[in-house]
Order: structure tokens, then C-alpha cells, then sequence
């Protein structure tokens, strides 16, 4: 064996039993979520107190729950609903010897699927070992079950991240492919374009997050430009005082059915009002800015209280040879509080100093 030989063994051996130890996380992170789904079925069916509940059923569990990470929204509940709705089958599956659940933990719905064909629960059990829980939430969402197996098995060819496989839903890739005269000549085509989903892409997966009891935070790397460059930001607008109060950083948020993040929120008590940061490592473009303002229409409908003024956006963009601030006032703001808030926070000029100072230490 030659050195070279024992660089590529490691080397080798590292990815393959790192890509088992991300699907091992994944499958079980899957089994949970189906059987929550069950579970729920199961008792929207037959529960003795059902009615008590009533559509409040998602909110309470959430709410009793919420010390588990990742069971504290009733968004995840619904969904795990869906899950078991959609993919039935994962009980067969389960009930092999490989994916045998103890008996204490078994859903009961899992005994009504006896007489499949065992082709299916071969193409389900692939599924499980192979999708993530985040690409089958996606594959969910495709209602009908013909253009949903195509997906799935684009999924299986060509292990796509979850933001390419919906790029192809939306994009209707089984709409062209229905289109082309020469379909195993477009599907090659379409196989060839993904971007391959690497195990690390999965390692980030918010759900496996979750399912760990882990903070997305220990994953992020201090050296990152941007990510030291907000680190810095929260610092720097703690020292200039002036009524900020931090609140949290890369605050997670879900609108709909997806997660987004604030680089930095502060409550500011002398403008009682919500101040949300966001920076990026960029000339200013048109999505900067209805991102921002998508975050505060949130803050507005969802956290802002009846005492509180609407909150307020500071965009920070940078290219490193330029550094611009932009403000994104409330909608509906009165003059007096204008006014106010261009004495209480920090100048345009103050923030783009500190921008350029950073930039020049890198």
C-alpha cells in the first residue's frame, strides 16, 4: 500500500460512514414523524375526549409539547397528519424486522395495511432509507399521486437538495418531461442539471436539528464573513445604547410551510418597537428588500403587541468596496414617531463606518 492508498482509504471511509450516519439520523428522525401522524389519526378516530379538543387539537399539542424541540408548533403536527395520510405505507414497512418498533410505541392504525403488493412496500421502504423527512415534506405537497412518484424516484436518481427539488416542482419538470417526444433523453437531461445533495447539505437539515436536540447555531461557521460580521454588528449596536434591548440572532420564524431567519432582532424600549437587522455580503438587490419587509409584515400581523409601535427594518449590503444602509420605515407611522426614531437609532453614517472598519480588518 502506498500513501496514497492510505489517504484515499480514509478518505473513503469517512464519506461513506458519514452519508450512513446522516441517512441513519434521517430514518429514524422519519419513523417519529409518521408515527406522530398516526398517532393523531388514530385518535381523531377513536379518542374518548376527541370533541374536547376539537380543531384546537394541533395548538394544544403544540402547547403541552413545547419542552420537546421541534413538537412546539402546531404547523408540525398538521403536517405530520399529512405525513401518515400520504404515505400509508411506511407501516408496513415498519413492521419488518429491521424497522420493528417496540410494541409500547407502535401505532395500532399500523395493522390495517396487511395486503399490499410487495413490490410497493420494497419501492416504500426505499423511501424511508433513502429520502429525508424534509424532501418527503416537499414531495407532501404534491397532491397528485402519478406527478408525486415522479418526483419521488427524480428524487431516488438523483438525491437532490431540498431547494432543487423545488425548483423542479415548481418549474413543472413532470409537466415537460409529459411534453417531450424523446421522455429518457429529457429525464437524463433534467438528472444531469441537479446539483447533488451532499451529506453535509444534510447534516444542516433544520428537522435533524430538531430531532437531536441541537442548536442550528453550533453548526455555523465563526469564520464566515457574514456570520462574524453580525456577531460584531451585535456588539456594536449594544455599546451605542440608546434603548436596545437584544432579542435574538438568526431568529427563526415560519410562515406557511417554510423557515426563515433575522440575522438580529432588538426591542428598543424608548421607541417600543421591534428593530430587525439584516446584513448581507452584497451589492443591494430588489429581494433584500422584500425579504426585509416580508419579516416585518410578520412582526406586525404575528408579535407585535397592541402597546407596541410597528417595527422597524435596518438592510445592511455591503461588496466589500461600498457599504449601503437602508431603512425600511413602518407603513403606517406618524410623524412624531419618525422623528423619534431618527434620534434614537444609531445614523446611516454611524452604521456604514462600522461596515467599512470590519471589511478592512478581512
Amino acid at each position: 500500500m502506498k500513501f496514497q492508498d492510505l489517504l484515499q482509504n480514509i478518505a473513503n471511509t469517512h464519506a461513506e460512514l458519514q452519508t450512513k450516519a446522516t441517512q441513519s439520523v434521517n430514518q429514524f428522525l422519519t419513523i417519529r414523524n409518521w408515527c406522530i401522524g398516526a398517532y393523531i389519526v388514530e385518535y381523531e378516530q377513536n379518542g374518548n375526549d376527541r370533541a374536547k379538543y376539537g380543531t384546537k387539537l394541533f395548538s394544544t399539542l403544540a402547547q403541552k409539547l413545547k419542552s420537546i424541540k421541534g413538537l412546539g408548533s402546531a404547523t408540525h403536527f398538521k403536517r405530520f397528519r399529512t405525513f401518515y395520510q400520504t404515505y400509508p405505507l411506511f407501516g408496513q414497512v415498519l413492521t419488518q424486522e429491521q424497522f420493528l418498533l417496540s410494541a409500547s410505541i407502535r401505532p395500532s392504525l399500523m395493522v390495517e395495511l396487511q395486503n399490499t403488493e410487495n413490490e410497493e412496500v420494497e419501492y416504500t421502504k426505499l423511501l424511508l432509507q433513502r429520502v429525508s423527512f424534509t424532501h418527503l415534506s416537499v414531495l407532501m405537497t404534491v397532491e397528485n399521486a402519478k406527478q408525486r412518484r415522479y418526483y419521488e424516484m427524480l428524487t431516488l436518481k438523483t438525491t437532490p437538495s431540498v431547494r432543487e427539488l423545488q425548483r423542479q416542482i415548481n418549474t413543472l419538470s413532470y409537466e415537460r418531461l409529459g411534453l417531450s417526444t424523446d421522455k429518457d433523453l429529457s429525464f437524463e437531461k433534467i438528472k444531469q442539471a441537479i446539483a447533488v445533495q451532499t451529506p453535509q447539505d444534510a447534516i444542516k437539515d433544520m428537522y435533524v436539528f430538531e430531532f437531536l436536540g441541537l442548536s442550528s447555531q453550533q453548526f455555523f461557521d465563526e469564520n464566515d464573513l457574514e456570520s462574524a460580521l453580525i456577531s460584531h454588528l451585535q456588539d456594536f449596536i449594544l455599546e451605542l445604547g440608546n434603548g436596545f434591548c437584544f432579542e435574538a440572532r438568526q431568529k427563526r420564524i415560519l410562515i406557511g410551510e417554510e423557515y426563515f431567519f433575522i440575522d438580529l432582532v432588538f426591542y428598543h424600549r424608548l421607541l417600543k418597537c421591534h428593530v430587525l437587522i439584516e446584513l448581507k455580503v452584497d451589492k443591494m438587490q430588489v429581494g433584500h428588500i422584500a425579504q426585509l419587509q416580508t419579516y416585518l409584515n410578520y412582526y406586525q400581523q404575528e408579535i407585535k403587541e397592541e402597546s407596541d409601535n410597528p417595527p422597524i427594518g435596518i438592510l445592511l449590503v455591503t461588496d466589500k468596496n461600498d457599504a449601503l444602509v437602508r431603512y425600511a420605515m413602518p407603513t403606517q407611522s406618524n410623524e412624531l414617531f419618525i422623528s423619534k426614531y431618527k434620534v434614537q437609532l444609531p445614523t446611516e453614517e454611524e452604521l456604514q463606518n462600522f461596515i467599512l472598519k470590519e471589511l478592512k480588518k478581512r
